[in-house]
């Protein structure tokens, strides 16, 4: 193989694969990229346990001299053409064993791997394919996938679940004591129900941070194929039934306050400073619990008492006050503040239906997005 390619093209493409690179695998060919040079075109492909991703270089700058494939050191790799100055990059192999890699007055050699050795990867090829705009897919992971499981425990929670009925798309993210929802319109010719991990979607929306045209996506039973330009990107499903979360979400709420979602925030964040660390049974997942009380005088009050460090206290007025009694309840201020980030609304709204009962957050600008806390029983 021996071809010469702007450097800019090569490292664009690079960026790109290597979302699919593992960072621990026990097939050492997978830590290496895939460079199959044909006539016309050179094809990047990166894998691991959860991710492929394929590039297809087809571009006028792209000289071939001689096609061939290759297996490089992927990190090496791309390390060595982020430094590389050059305008131009030459890659050629030399007796099946090495990678020469020449730029201006320099040469690096890297040390290759068999391509007989890199496993076949499968892609999805189907006819009519969803077509979603980019933008909605990076909203939807931006506004629900934080609040999927960090624990193993449950691997079905781990994923953000896509339920597609009569051309309605729900995007659901839960981890057991909170749970975010996205409601989209879109247009499919088919109902679907798939859980796709979180880190794969992370990855995704990372590749396609700057491209805002249509996806492709393609399903099969376990694989999830999303098309763009020249750029593959699969992903594997998540095994097992998404739990039906539909009856976690109150219908009444006897309370609702209204609030500057920053000013909201900012005493959130203040008040939690010194609130205490509450672990559960699942040691990875920690809460700071704050307390929200609305006084007889309408007054909201945020709080926490920490006996080894010291207590905090603020109160708020709200925009609005719906509720014919005081309360109080105790929640993570973490959850909490990672739901306020998901709004574009300026004024948001907690509705509460009971001390020890879910509340939901909405927004007066998110029409579409629900943000749901468990509370937790709070000590008299």
């Amino acid at each position: 193989m021996n071809l010469t390619i702007e450097r800019d093209i090569l490292l664009e493409n690079l960026n790109i694969i290597s979302k699919g690179l593992p960072v621990k695998t026990p097939m050492h060919i997978l830590t290496g990229i895939m460079l199959y040079a044909t006539d016309t075109d050179l094809f990047m492909t990166s894998s691991n346990s959860d991710i492929s991703v394929e590039v297809d270089i087809a571009d006028s700058r792209l000289q071939i001299e001689t096609p061939g494939k290759t297996v490089v050191p992927g990190r090496f790799f791309i390390d060595i053409i982020k430094k590389i100055n050059s305008r131009k990059i030459n890659l050629c192999v030399s007796d099946d064993k090495i990678l020469i890699i020449k730029a201006d007055r320099g040469e690096y050699k890297l040390h290759i791997m068999d391509p007989l050795d890199y496993p076949k990867i499968d892609f999805v090829s189907q006819d009519n394919p969803l077509k979603i705009k980019a933008e909605v897919i990076k909203s939807i992971v931006k506004e629900t996938v934080f609040a999927t499981a960090q624990s193993e425990k449950k691997p079905i929670l781990t994923g953000l679940n896509l339920n597609c009925s009569s051309n309605k798309l729900i995007a659901t993210a839960t981890d057991s004591f909170r749970l975010a929802q996205k409601v989209v319109s879109i247009e499919s010719e088919n109902d679907f129900n798939i859980t796709i991990p979180s880190s794969s979607l992370e990855e995704l929306c990372k590749a396609i941070d700057s491209y805002n045209e249509d996806l492709n996506l393609y399903f099969t039973q376990n694989k999830l194929l999303v098309t763009y330009n020249h750029v593959c990107f699969q992903t594997r499903l998540l095994d097992g039934n998404y739990p039906d979360t539909s009856r976690l979400i109150p219908n009444e709420f006897p309370i609702v306050v209204k609030f500057n979602k920053d000013e909201l925030a900012s005493a959130v964040e203040r008040v939690s400073l010194l609130s205490p660390r509450d672990k559960t049974t699942d040691k990875e997942i920690t809460f700071s619990i704050i307390k929200f009380s609305i006084k007889k005088d309408r007054i909201v009050e945020i709080s926490c008492n920490n006996t080894n460090i010291g207590d905090a206290r603020e109160e708020l007025i709200p925009t609005n006050l719906e509720t014919n009694s005081p309360i109080t309840i105790g929640f993570s201020s973490r959850y909490l503040l990672e739901a306020l980030k998901s709004f574009i609304s300026t004024e948001i709204s907690l509705n509460i239906s009971g001390e020890i009962r879910p509340f939901i957050i909405r927004g007066d600008m998110d029409s579409n997005l629900t943000q749901l806390i468990l509370p937790v029983r709070m000590d008299n």
